[in-house]
């Protein structure tokens, strides 16, 4: 059986090509999980560092898909949820997916032993839930395959919007070189999902074609008109373009505002500003903070372009997003395109 097929029977209302949202803090709520879900996707909620509002995300969701969980009597679900694992410990949230049972816990940012505690108290606390742990390098790849053996690993290529780790590949190379060394080492039945980059039906049949299960798009769905996102925002995302100038993967934005807490191995790609541009020409992370504030001062009431303050996490497709679209539309339109381009490819054979 096909991982393809392996990861379908474990979500049986997904169609494929298997379409799912990243789990974007605060931006992928219950109501973008639901929609994504709905159109035949693996909708995700982001992560909350507040175990009583996941609580009520993951209890909204439950009420909206209970027709789902019964036309396929499964207990589980039919969401995933996404968890930032440093400085967190698993058993405070355990008592949670024992109560809901999300189809997917989605593991990110963490040491592999880190990884490895939480994958075994989340199997015990509700065992069909599926593990999938998001990594960026084929050393953490195979580190995470030998000590977890999650379900799935979710291969995050350096074109992703959002953290990330700072030294990567794109998606292109990082996950046939994965499939490669897990194959080589017998660990072949793992599932690998493509993140990075990924906009559209040209991109997911690409990515299928480099060995995925199935594929994330964050920056797509920001496009969403489920995804919790404020009007400005949105508007910054609709104008930009040629997205390898328009953003850039940088430790300056999680230090804008005073020291960043995450672990120096990850960074984040966003829409450039001017904090960037102040730390490009030499001034310190501290300086930069000054001279915001310094900004923000000489405008004397006048509003500074909120992506001066503010962090637009984008990836670098996000010139191809130009529009509101309901959520199901997205997953339709990739899905249908992407079987368009995989057919004509094999006709072409």
């Amino acid at each position: 059986m096909s991982n393809m097929h392996k990861l379908k029977r474990a979500l049986p209302w997904v169609q494929t090509p298997i379409i799912i949202n990243a789990p974007m803090s605060g931006v992928a709520t219950s109501d973008l999980a639901v929609a994504v879900t709905r159109a035949g996707g693996l909708g995700q909620i982001g992560f909350l560092d507040s175990k009583r509002s996941l609580a009520g995300q993951l209890h909204r969701a439950r009420h909206q898909l209970q027709d789902i969980m019964n036309t396929h009597k499964d207990t589980v679900l039919p969401v995933g949820v996404g968890m930032i694992v440093f400085g967190s410990p698993v058993a405070h949230w355990l008592s949670l997916f024992s109560e809901y049972r999300p189809a997917v816990v989605w593991l990110s940012f963490a040491t592999t032993d880190e990884f490895k505690t939480w994958t075994e108290g989340i199997r015990k606390a509700s065992p069909r839930t599926q593990i999938w742990i998001q990594v960026g390098s084929v050393s953490a790849a195979l580190e995470a395959a030998q000590a977890c053996h999650p379900d799935a690993l979710v291969l995050q290529g350096s074109d992703a919007g959002g953290h990330g780790h700072a030294l990567g590949a794109s998606v292109i190379s990082l996950l046939p070189e994965v499939a490669d060394v897990l194959q080589d080492r017998g660990i072949d039945d793992i599932s690998l999902i493509a993140a990075g980059g990924i906009m559209d039906g040209r991109g997911t049949a690409a990515a299928i074609m480099l060995g995925a299960a199935g594929v994330v798009m964050g920056t797509r769905f920001l496009g969403a008109e489920e995804a919790e996102l404020p009007q400005k925002f949105r508007e910054a995302v609709f104008d930009a373009s040629d997205g390898g100038q328009a953003t850039v993967r940088s430790k300056v934005f999680d230090e804008m505002w005073g020291p960043s807490p995450w672990p120096e191995l990850y960074d984040g790609r966003c829409l450039r500003n001017s904090s960037y541009e102040y730390v490009k020409s030499g001034m310190s992370m501290s300086d930069m903070r000054v001279q915001l504030y310094r900004d923000l001062q000489e405008l004397r009431g006048q509003q500074l372009d909120f992506k001066e303050t503010a962090t637009v996490w984008a990836g670098a497709g996000v010139g191809m997003v130009k529009k509101s679209e309901k959520a199901a539309d997205i997953v339709e339109q990739v899905q249908s395109e992407a079987q368009r381009r995989l057919q004509a490819a094999s006709s072409w054979l």
